[in-house]
């Protein structure tokens, strides 16, 4: 038998279904308001995603109160109805995906202000942004796969948008692993309505057998979602993907959209399985061991990268095993640690990932070792940096502090402190690949002044050869545009103001979630 999920009440309203189209017909119009003047279909752009932002905001005490809000379709002949429902997890996660897609438009502006195709990109923007929310707000895993496609082909458009050959690369690297998670989501999805008789996400506990068939599925779930979550060993997309798109598509790409990946592991532990029956067939097992892996393997890789993008792209990985830990220890505070390890982990990676895009406007550079001094010439951006950096380690009192402390407390309640050694030694390759960058910023030297130096010293030397573009920018370089600075800034910002308030709502929206998944078993 299923069990019911809610205690609350079912309030049925179209606006679930009318925010996931507003992207669909805005797409097309931006479109051609792009073609015929740039700053139109940006700021149109930007006025629908704030639309939606406040639309979505504006559900939030329905939501609060446990009540579930959804609308349902039934036309044609389609065997499924097309069922959409938002929850408090619906909600939590909409709400910062309408939110970091704003930042990302704005910081667009300017970042795109020497690029081509602007039509393709900003309606591409919208569409990507459409499945998203379709995936999160949908009822059933039918409508979940569906809206969950659209967002992956639509992301192949925005990681190739430069079109150079690695661009292309990436793009299509992406796009295969994405045909083969949803493949591998489908063939557990087919798995779980033979066993099950239904595909909707109204109760818990659809697969109550225990067979093949049953952990067959379970392994499909966990490949599919784990791809675009990016776990390890399907993880290998992302390190080219995120260096190859342009930088708020990266931040997009980290702060959000892995995310949704995580989004699908958690309605498949806690709903179409139920973390009771993990827990006694030991299959959580599986996926503790691979977020194990990927958070030492990102750390790791991490550390050696000295393009500043492919560094950020590996650390998503390690950060994005955080959250699969969380998922995976079936305990109620850890649980809440990965929750707001969701919300946190986008304002900072998203903000970092913004940072390296106002770099590489400013500086054209994106190499470690040619950014010394660049935070005397940009101290803005670079503060922005150094707070993302400290609460990425997990300092308080920034934001990634309280979700490692809540993942270590849950680790400890069930008996585990084997984790909280592994976070503890994740925070210090944290450091050990973030502290650097910082310090090279403030208090290095640029290199092109290195080089004129070394030449100095050297009399017997040959003439030093021209310095790159990048090198002599370095001497003229000023602070990012407003376009860009502002993003960067209310992100920074984001990364301790919660913490500091007298209530993180955040926090409590994490810890009512976790009520509601955890109270009906």
């Amino acid at each position: 038998m299923v069990m019911e999920q809610f205690s609350g009440e079912r309030v049925v309203s179209s606006l679930p279904a009318l925010i996931i189209l507003a992207p669909f017909v805005a797409s097309i119009i931006v479109f051609f308001l792009t073609r015929y003047r740039v700053k139109l279909g940006e700021y149109f752009t930007i006025g629908t995603i704030a639309l939606m932002f406040v639309a979505i905001f504006s559900l939030y005490d329905t939501v609060k109160a446990g009540n579930v809000i959804f609308s349902r379709f039934e036309f044609f002949s389609i065997p499924f109805p097309i069922y959409f429902r938002m929850d408090s997890l619906s909600f939590f996660l909409c709400l910062l995906i309408a939110f970091l897609w704003l930042i990302a438009s704005i910081h667009s502006i300017g970042y795109m202000a020497k690029e081509h195709a602007h039509e393709r990109y900003y309606s591409f923007l919208l569409i990507a942004l459409a499945g998203c929310m379709g995936t999160v707000f949908a009822g059933d895993l039918l409508g979940l796969f569906v809206f969950f496609e659209i967002m992956a082909l639509s992301s192949y458009v925005l990681i190739a948008h430069e079109e150079h050959p690695y661009a292309m690369f990436a793009g299509a690297k992406y796009l295969f692993m994405s045909v083969g998670a949803g493949l591998a989501i489908f063939f557990g999805m087919m798995i779980t309505y033979h066993l099950a008789g239904t595909l909707t996400l109204d109760g818990f506990g659809l697969i109550q057998e225990v067979s093949t068939l049953s952990l067959a599925a379970f392994i499909g779930y966990l490949l599919g979602f784990g791809v675009k979550a990016g776990i390890f060993p399907v993880h290998i997309w992302l390190p080219d993907a995120h260096p190859a798109a342009p930088s708020p598509v990266s931040a997009l790409l980290s702060g959000v959209m892995i995310k949704v990946g995580a989004y699908g592991l958690i309605r498949v532990f806690y709903q179409v399985y139920g973390f009771e029956y993990l827990h006694a067939l030991g299959w959580d097992q599986i996926a503790l061991v691979l977020s194990t892996i990927t958070i030492l393997l990102g750390s790791a890789l991490a550390l050696l990268q000295d393009d500043l993008k492919k560094r950020l792209a590996y650390s998503s990985i390690a950060q994005i095993g955080y959250i699969v830990l969380g998922i995976s220890l079936l305990s109620e505070r850890a649980f809440t640690g990965a929750l707001y390890h969701i919300f946190s982990h986008a304002f900072m990676k998203g903000c970092l990932f913004l940072i390296a895009g106002a770099l590489i406007v400013k500086a054209g550079e994106r190499r470690i070792s040619y950014l010394g001094g660049i935070g005397r010439k940009m101290p803005i951006t670079m503060i922005a940096f150094t707070i993302c950096s400290l609460s990425m380690v997990g300092i308080p009192p920034f934001n990634g502090f309280i979700s490692k402390w809540q993942l270590s407390l849950g680790a400890l309640d069930i008996g585990q402190p084997f984790y909280v050694g592994l976070l503890i030694l994740s925070s210090l390759l944290n450091s050990a690949y973030y502290f650097p960058i910082v310090v090279t910023a403030f208090f290095g030297t640029p290199k092109a002044e290195e080089e004129a130096a070394a030449s100095r010293e050297d009399t017997a030397a040959p003439e030093p050869a021209p310095s790159s573009n990048s090198q002599k920018n370095n001497l003229k370089l000023s602070e990012a545009p407003l376009s860009m600075l502002i993003p960067i800034s209310i992100l920074a910002v984001g990364c301790v103001l919660f913490v500091l308030l007298p209530q993180n709502w955040p926090l409590d929206l994490a810890k009512i979630i976790v009520q509601e998944l955890f109270v009906s078993f």
